[in-house]
C-alpha cells in the first residue's frame, strides 16, 4: 500500500462523515478561491454572480447539472430567508457540509470585510465627488447583472414556448402592478406541474 493510499483509507470516514461527493481537499480550497472572487463581484447580491457560478460547476468543473444548479437556486429563492442560502444549497449539493462551508465562507467573507471597510471610509469622506460618481455606476453594473442571472436560470427550459410566455408574463405584471412576485412564483409552480414550462 503507498502513502497516498494509506492516507486516503485513513481520511475515508472523515470524507464520508463530511459528505464531499468525491472532491479532495485541493478541489475545496478552489471551490473557497472561486467564491471569494465571486465574492468581490457580488454587486447587487449574491444572486448577480449566479452565472459564473453556473458557468464553473456546471460547465467548467462539472460538479452539477443544469438542472441541479436550477433546482438549487430555485429553492432556496422560494423558502423564508435570506437570499443567499441559494450559495449553501449550491455548495451543500456539490461536497456536502465542507461545500456548503467552502461557499458560504467564499461569498462572505472578502465582501463582508470590503464593505466594512469601505463603510468606514465613505462616513469619513461622503460629500468626494469619486465616491458619489462610484455608487452611482454601480447601478446599470448590477442591473446587467440580475438580467444575465435571469437569462442563465432560463436556460433548462428556454427553448419552450411556455417558458416565454411565463417570463413576458412576469416582467408586465411586475411593471406595471404592485402584485407580489409570490404569486408569480406559485403561477410558476403550477405551470411546471402541468408541464407547461419544457
Amino acid at each position: 500500500m503507498s502513502a497516498d493510499a494509506g492516507i486516503t483509507a485513513t481520511l475515508a470516514p472523515t470524507l464520508a462523515m463530511l459528505g464531499l461527493h468525491g472532491l479532495g481537499w485541493g478541489q475545496l480550497l478552489q471551490l473557497l478561491g472561486h467564491f471569494m472572487l465571486l465574492s468581490m463581484l457580488a454587486v447587487g447580491g449574491a444572486i448577480t454572480t449566479a452565472p459564473d457560478m453556473q458557468r464553473y460547476l456546471v460547465h467548467q468543473q462539472g460538479w452539477l447539472s443544469d438542472a441541479q444548479f436550477t433546482a438549487s437556486v430555485a429553492i432556496a429563492q422560494s423558502a423564508p430567508g435570506p437570499n443567499i442560502l441559494f450559495v449553501a444549497l449550491v455548495g451543500l449539493n456539490v461536497a456536502g457540509l465542507a461545500g456548503l462551508l467552502a461557499t458560504m465562507v467564499g461569498i462572505l467573507l472578502p465582501s463582508s470585510l470590503l464593505a466594512w471597510g469601505v463603510g468606514r471610509l465613505r462616513r469619513q469622506r461622503r460629500d468626494a465627488i469619486a465616491l458619489r460618481a462610484f455608487t452611482a455606476g454601480l447601478t446599470p453594473l448590477t442591473l446587467g447583472l440580475l438580467v444575465s442571472t435571469g437569462w442563465v436560470l432560463l436556460a433548462p427550459t428556454r427553448a419552450h414556448w411556455g417558458s416565454a410566455v411565463l417570463v413576458l408574463l412576469t416582467v408586465v405584471v411586475m411593471l406595471r402592478t404592485k402584485l407580489s412576485p409570490l404569486w408569480l412564483i406559485a403561477l410558476g409552480a403550477v405551470a411546471g406541474m402541468l408541464g407547461l414550462t419544457g
